[in-house]
């Protein structure tokens, strides 16, 4: 699976950005799909996960209620829209694809990541 992520920029601490993942080589319906991110000098972390028929979301508990992960397996792609964006979610995002739910950022395939910049 070739995952490959767009979408990133650089905005205002309380705007928004929508990050779109699109794939290839395989259908990622048979895939929970999620976003993980990775700040300067930090880990890499686990952001998002929805599962293959969008009946399961997880969240990680500071971005609950400001981002929302959705999919289109007909079209083979994820987005995730952010609002309200903090300083704090300043990051490379990187789309992720795996065999079972998730909710770390030990997944089966990420791709290329897109750059989010929060200035305050």
């Amino acid at each position: 699976v070739q995952l490959q992520a767009s979408g990133g920029g650089s905005v205002q601490a309380g705007g928004s950005l929508r990050l779109s993942c699109t794939a290839s080589g395989r259908t990622l319906s048979t895939y929970a799909m999620g976003w993980l991110r990775q700040a300067p000098g930090k880990e890499r972390e686990f952001v998002t996960m929805i599962s293959e028929g969008s009946g399961a979301i997880f969240y990680r508990e500071s971005v609950e209620g400001r981002f929302t992960i959705s999919r289109d397996n007909d079209k083979n792609t994820v987005h995730l829209q952010m609002n309200s964006l903090k300083p704090e979610d300043s990051a490379v995002y990187y789309c992720a694809a795996h065999r079972a739910l998730f909710n770390s950022p030990d997944v089966d395939y990420w791709g290329q990541g897109t750059q989010v910049t929060v200035s305050s």
